[in-house]
């Protein structure tokens, strides 16, 4: 009887796979948990994606987003034959008006009552804690720090699996798109510290320091000593071995501690290179009423963060899409971004003069392909190090980020200002000095 059951679930898969393959004339194959293949002549070591007996029957029970990482993540849904990356090149180009004229409703329903029962379930599972921060609701009113020890304690070690020598976490500069990751990172600090107009002498902060590879590089070539802080006490461990390894312990320091805390001490040049994700949409007030409060009059701030395309009203562009959920579910915790019109917005309203306004997407879908290139490299490290689903989670994270930059559903800007005073701003005249080597 049971032996029955299975054959049916099998025939009820293998009919709706196979119409949906033809209906959006899909590129790869599916792989049925018996070996089989849909369609029929599909290569065996082609492009494909393997299903576990119970994934479908998730998936019409809870059909969403959720579903499809939580399969991924335990292996039930699994790319096989290729990358991500390829599995998105080949990705239906149908629209979904187009879809629903093209499928059979009546073939789907017939099919629909043995999946739903589901096959005998011999391989799923279940998936370890700590990997889902749960929803706002779910995490009450969890502190900034536990969101930021979420992404950013998982291990020094996983991070320098991927990223280059100095351990930059944030998008990297291409001066040419043929350039490594190394090279592009190194380029990207010294821009910042060129957009900064970093000197000798120079009192600096950078807000959320990651590593500390940016306050290092200023205080070297340019002559600065710098502050930074972080929330992230693994973060903190490692970004104060590596200054003491470079000997800058008298011009460079990290804190533990929230920038909102900071008292009495002003700064000449304040950096914020991708942190303000994690500030969240009803802080931006007090984020801006901070960075203004510690930086000297005319004192320059540059302000690097990740974007959304604007709405026409503030209510819909609160609104969140499945995937963008999803992403803070599973990797960033508390994270919310906004768009450069708010942006702006904001520092004209929190007593800045906006100088200067560069868009770097293309250089962030660069940068996380390489690092999921590299994080791909070495799986067995990595698995090693986090275990096969964080490594699957993160993966498909940094895909995900790298296809979203590359199609422009998401964007980021680094936005030069500087503390508004009256009279001149003390810049130069042009931007022809930053480009210039």
């Amino acid at each position: 009887m049971a032996s029955q059951s299975g054959d049916r679930t099998i025939s009820a898969a293998r009919s709706v796979l196979s119409h949906l393959h033809q209906a959006l004339d899909l590129q790869f194959a599916f792989e049925l948990w018996d070996g089989s293949l849909v369609p029929a002549d599909a290569a065996a070591d082609g492009l494909r994606i393997a299903l576990a007996p119970k994934a479908l029957t998730r998936l019409l029970r809870s059909p969403g987003i959720k579903t499809v990482v939580d399969l991924y993540s335990t292996g039930e849904i699994d790319p096989r034959g290729g990358t991500i990356f390829e599995f998105a090149e080949r990705r239906p180009k149908i629209k979904s008006r187009e879809l629903r004229k093209r499928l059979n409703k009546m073939l789907l329903l017939k099919n629909a009552v043995p999946l739903l029962l589901g096959a005998k379930d011999t391989g799923a599972r279940q998936q370890e804690e700590g990997l889902d921060a749960g929803t706002v609701a779910d995490r009450g009113s969890g502190s900034r720090k536990d969101d930021i020890a979420f992404h950013y304690d998982v291990s020094n070690d996983f991070y320098k699996l991927f990223l280059d020598p100095e351990m930059v976490y944030t998008c990297a500069y291409f001066r040419d798109w043929s350039n490594d990751l190394a090279t592009a990172q190194k380029d990207k600090l010294d821009m910042i510290c060129r957009k900064l107009r970093l000197k000798p002498g120079d009192r600096m902060l950078d807000i959320g320091c990651g590593w500390g590879a940016l306050i290092c590089h200023a205080a070297e070539h340019y002559g600065v000593t710098a502050v930074g802080v972080t929330l992230a006490e693994e973060q903190l461990k490692l970004a104060r071995e590596r200054i003491a390894e470079r000997g800058l312990e008298d011009k460079v320091s990290v804190e533990l501690i929230d920038y909102r805390d900071m008292k009495g001490e002003r700064f000449d040049k304040i950096s914020s290179i991708g942190m303000f994700e994690a500030v969240g949409l009803d802080n931006y007030d007090n984020y801006f009423q901070s960075v203004h409060r510690l930086l000297k009059p005319r004192g320059i701030y540059l302000h690097h963060a990740i974007t959304r395309r604007g709405k026409k009203d503030l209510k819909k562009f609160r609104r969140k899409k499945p995937e963008y959920q999803a992403l803070v579910r599973y990797i960033f915790p508390g994270g919310e971004v906004d768009h450069i019109g708010w942006t702006l917005t904001n520092l004209e309203a929190h007593g800045f003069e906006v100088h200067d306004v560069e868009a770097w997407r293309e250089h962030y879908a660069r940068t996380t392909r390489l690092w999921a290139e590299n994080l791909m490299a070495v799986r067995d490290a990595a698995i090693a190090d986090i275990g096969e689903q964080k490594y699957r989670l993160w993966l498909a994270y940094l895909c995900g980020v790298s296809l979203g930059f590359d199609r422009g559903s998401i964007g980021i800007f680094q936005t030069v200002a500087s503390r508004r005073t009256k009279g001149p701003s003390g810049l130069p005249p042009s931007r022809e000095d930053l480009y210039q080597r």
